[in-house]
């Protein structure tokens, strides 16, 4: 509603408002859903561009982006020249991408762009910290229309969590219960996809007991498609019930349609860095008070609700009250190169709210002069400038651009493939650590784009979607 509400002022004229969405999925919904609203499609006056999906035309005045997007934005025109108002909506996640991005808005709008517009959203903000690194920025509070959400916890004080390996089984347990005791639809929080097909398999084995009666299960993660993404967040059929089972994509920004209850693992999956590798991992660990509230509103939206969560309520005050910011946990490598680009020596010539460790700073830096991407006075090299062409970490960069001077870059590719994404082979081939077979598999399917592999291919119980 924010910047449909500011189609009209005077200050636009022929310029755009550029809105970051942290997420694919929130970032396209939030394009239809303010393109609904002045009765047009996506792609008209309020279009969007995520990561290989571009929707939007001349005649755009509202472009919602994802993070890595307005940073190419801003590094190919640190003015914005054609932005009236950057907004940052969501901001309570922050993700580093989120935070590189306003700090390079400041220094624009300080240096560059006096008349740029900031506006930071979020239903759960650090309103105080915000209003600080904007120079004391007016906060401006609404609470909207709501409907009211009752919170259930575990009843007795001496409960134990759950353990996270076992989230599943506890969850199953509890939706039984939901599902006896709740009509309409219900929304399922789970840290990972791992957990989610645990959850959907034990609910499809009680479904084929006839059990639950004509239910729908619709898993929500990022690495869907987006027809099963759109899938789980559009109603179900009359008569019918269904159960999303999501990560915290489904926390923010989307309106599940005819969900009244919310389920809620605790548990979110988060990326760290590990100076023992180099590289981040990704850990699961118990969710903040921020998020907790986010994740209960889902059951508020279209009506009253009721969010069942897996801990108790003494446990719930002892949770952080704000999720920290990835600057303070990721690989700063990234960051580093994308400063040196923006021609920034040291991190404190920027305004950060958290700024970053001056040990993981120094480490980023060894690794970025290592690979001949900055020089030693930090300055980013005509290499560096390829790595952050690619977009892939700069270790990644590095290695497919050194193998395709020697021709082997479609090997380097696919091996950045399998090193980034989730394992292509199951359990059931024996998780073996040898990369070897993953890769003649993608070799393979380079020549046969209909390739599968099952129990009659060389590489057994394995699957692969293409």
């Amino acid at each position: 509603v924010v910047p449909l509400a500011l189609l009209d002022q005077p200050w636009l004229g022929n310029k755009k408002i550029i809105m970051l969405e942290p997420r694919r999925l929130a970032a396209r919904n939030a394009a239809a859903r303010m393109a609904f609203l002045l009765g047009e499609k996506a792609g008209e006056t309020v279009g969007y561009q995520i990561r290989a999906e571009r929707c939007y035309g001349k005649q755009t005045k509202i472009l919602v982006v994802t993070e890595g997007i307005l940073t190419r934005m801003l590094q190919r025109d640190p003015e914005l020249a054609d932005a009236a108002l950057v907004i940052f909506d969501e901001f309570h996640e922050r993700n580093l991408h989120a935070d590189l991005s306003l700090a390079f808005c400041l220094q624009s709008q300080e240096l560059l762009r006096p008349g740029l517009k900031l506006l930071v959203m979020s239903a759960t903000l650090d309103t105080s910290a915000v209003s600080q690194l904007l120079e004391n920025a007016p906060v401006i509070s609404s609470q909207g229309r709501t409907f009211p959400v009752e919170n259930i916890f575990l009843q007795t004080t001496t409960a134990a969590r759950p353990d996270p390996n076992r989230i599943a089984d506890a969850v199953v347990r509890l939706l039984e219960q939901v599902l006896a005791e709740e009509p309409g639809n219900a929304l399922v929080f789970m840290p990972g996809v791992r957990e989610i097909k645990r959850v959907e398999r034990a609910l499809k084995t009680r479904l084929a007991a006839q059990q639950y009666g004509d239910l729908i299960i619709a898993p929500l993660y990022g690495d869907l498609s987006r027809e099963q993404q759109d899938r789980a967040i559009q109603p179900c059929d009359a008569g019918r019930r269904k159960i999303v089972l999501a990560t915290n994509i489904a926390e923010t920004s989307l309106t599940i349609e005819g969900v009244s209850t919310v389920v809620d693992s605790g548990l979110q999956r988060v990326s760290r860095f590990n100076p023992g590798t180099g590289m981040n991992r990704l850990d699961t660990v118990y969710i903040s008070q921020d998020s907790a509230d986010q994740r209960s509103g889902r059951a508020g939206r279209l009506g009253p609700g009721k969010c069942y969560r897996l801990w108790t309520q003494s446990q719930h005050k002892r949770l952080a009250r704000h999720s920290s910011a990835e600057i303070l946990l990721s690989d700063l490598a990234p960051l580093m190169l994308e400063l040196a680009n923006w021609g920034v020596r040291e991190v404190d010539e920027l305004r950060w709210m958290d700024s970053p460790n001056a040990g993981a700073v120094a480490q980023a830096r060894d690794l970025l002069r290592e690979l001949g991407a900055i020089d030693e006075n930090f300055s980013i090299s005509p290499h560096g400038r390829r790595l952050l062409d690619t977009g892939a970490h700069p270790r990644l960069a590095h290695m497919m651009i050194r193998a395709a001077e020697s021709g082997h870059g479609y090997d380097a590719c696919l091996l950045a493939a399998l090193l980034t994404e989730r394992d292509i082979f199951t359990a059931g081939f024996g998780r073996t650590a040898d990369i070897a077979p993953r890769l003649a598999l993608l070799r393979a399917i380079k020549h046969d784009t209909s390739a599968r592999c099952d129990e009659s291919a060389n590489l057994q119980q394995c699957r692969l979607v293409i």
